[in-house]
């Protein structure tokens, strides 16, 4: 296996913010995957569920020259240009309760939501 050095301090920009909660989960999660190389959580918009877009989010250590990379203290958030577009001003954000445990995202974008949180046009 061949092992890249990727910059992860390419373009820094915030089409997406991170709550405090959303930051320490991303972080534990990170350390939990001990990768050897860095990595960056990338958050994509692609077409699809019930509503015309879903989310998609996953960690990544490829890091495209157009895409935008925003640094929230040692996470690192990845988003390619597209979807920059479909998120800009969102958050996301992680909640642990007796509803269960995971990550939202709040789009100021999305005009139609689906029940399941993932969906959105």
């Amino acid at each position: 296996m061949t092992t890249t050095n990727v910059n992860l301090t390419a373009k820094v920009t915030e089409p997406i913010t991170l709550t405090a909660m959303a930051i320490t989960k991303v972080a534990e999660l990170i350390t939990a995957a001990g990768a050897d190389e860095p990595l960056a959580l990338r958050v994509a918009v692609k077409s699809g569920g019930c509503s015309g877009f879903n989310y998609d989010m996953y960690f990544d250590s490829e890091i495209a020259d157009d895409d935008v990379v925003s640094a929230f203290g040692d996470v690192k958030v990845v988003v390619d240009p597209a979807s920059a577009e479909l998120l800009n001003g969102a958050s996301l954000d992680f909640a642990d309760g007796l509803q269960g445990a995971g990550f939202h995202i709040t789009n100021p974008n999305a005009t139609r939501t689906c029940g399941c949180g993932n969906s959105f046009s």
